[in-house]
């Protein structure tokens, strides 16, 4: 007889319940500890239900890893399933009960329902679970980085307004901006106009040689006539000159933070064989390209290209009902965020650069030509852009594995 194991999975305990055909309840819900001992306890319970038994729990962030690992190390089925398929599921009832032994019974149920279509869970590799840490981390940091950026500019326009729209040097690889940098010296703009053009040429020119840029006369001419004409609205003095420089050391820290996480980033999703595929791909940078192999995972999970698109919520709904049926609906949005981001960046650099030869600018082009809206045109791309990453990735990783089995 099948037996379905639910569980309701949170941070430190998870609720359990068995149930079997017809609504016979095999384990009333139960709490166990996310523990050595209270996984042990909950493998020990399962072992003594009998018939075909096949656990579903809910994709929770990490707080299911534990369980599903301790499952699977003792030899049951186990399958992970999007939260909001359950959350959809029938209630069957009038009353609105959510306690996490509902939540339990609620997935049992559900597994029983589609006992035919659950999947085996399979556990990523090392590799791939830890380039998405790193993928979630350098997007926390970056929005980190924009913030105190946004900050000190904030800053510099009551004491230094439009500075850092003189300087065009890039960011350093140690995560140095010439901008950033030269308001630590030079933090309001009488430091600047407060003394002759020449002895802030001389200055600049110190300045350039100690911090390791490039001098330009030029650029001192014209950060030197540019300053002279701000208006400012704060007075140079003590307190000003902490504010800045504490708000710029702390941009400085953090773009350095963030200039390491993204070399490391790089060098580990180097280190995935479908890398150079991806990077070769028009519009896919280092960082992109890492980010969308991190958020994908091993493509060969997705069964068909149209289960990709459906995770990145780039797919596009359907309306109808009688003889209503709606011409443009939106996508459902209920796949990544974060892959639809990294699909906007790519996309975006497509509309930018306009390749004429690349299929996915050409498609973009003609939705374009079709009169449809911006984000229509833009999502479409994406889609196209996400089959065609589905069929090369997927095609060059098991040329891959053929060959290897036949050494």
């Amino acid at each position: 007889m099948n037996t379905v194991v639910g569980i309701d999975v949170s941070k430190g305990k998870s609720v359990v319940a068995a149930m079997r055909t017809f609504g016979e309840v095999a384990l009333p819900p139960r709490e166990f500890l996310h523990t050595n001992k209270g996984l042990s306890m909950l493998t020990e319970s399962l072992r003594l239900i009998d018939g075909d038994t096949r656990v579903i729990l809910e994709a929770t962030g990490r707080y299911h890893e534990p369980v599903v690992m301790a499952l699977q190390e003792s030899g049951f089925f186990v399958s992970t399933v999007n939260p909001k398929l359950i959350k959809d599921f029938g209630n069957n009832s009038l009353r609105k009960v959510k306690t996490d032994k509902a939540d339990a019974v609620k997935i049992a149920r559900y597994g029983l329902e589609y006992w035919e279509e659950m999947r085996e869970y399979t556990q990523t590799d090392t590799a791939r679970q830890q380039l998405k840490l790193f993928s979630r981390q350098y997007n926390l940091h970056m929005k980190t980085v924009v913030s105190l950026q946004n900050n000190l500019i904030s800053l510099l326009d009551s004491v230094f307004p439009g500075i850092n729209e003189l300087f065009k040097s890039p960011v350093r690889e140690d995560g140095r901006q010439k901008w950033v940098d030269f308001v630590c010296t030079f933090y309001h703009r009488d430091c600047v106009s407060g003394v002759s053009a020449a002895a802030f040429s001389q200055r600049y020119y110190k300045w350039c040689k100690r911090k390791d840029y490039n001098f330009s006369t030029a650029k001192a001419a014209e950060i030197y006539t540019t300053s002279s004409e701000m208006v400012v609205t704060m007075p140079k003095n003590a307190l000003i000159k902490t504010l800045i420089t504490s708000a710029a050391g702390q941009l400085t820290a953090a773009t350095a933070t963030l200039a390491t996480l993204k070399a490391e980033f790089i060098r580990l999703a180097a280190t995935l064989p479908e890398y150079e595929v991806v990077r070769s791909m028009y519009g896919v940078g280092d960082v992109t390209g890492a980010q969308l192999m991190a958020e994908i995972g091993d493509v060969r999970r997705f069964q068909s290209r149209g289960a990709l698109i459906a995770f990145a919520g780039v797919d596009p709904g359907v309306n109808e009902s009688g003889k209503h049926s709606a011409q443009s609906v939106r996508t459902t949005k209920r796949g990544s965020p974060h892959l639809r981001k990294t699909l906007f960046q790519i996309i975006s650099t497509h509309l930018k650069r306009s390749p004429l030869d690349e299929p996915v600018y050409q498609f973009l082009d003609r939705k374009r030509v079709e009169g449809k809206p911006y984000l229509v045109y833009m999502t479409a791309a994406a889609n196209k852009f996400l089959r065609i990453y589905h069929a090369k990735v997927r095609d060059y990783l098991n040329t891959l594995e053929s060959v290897d089995l036949n050494t």
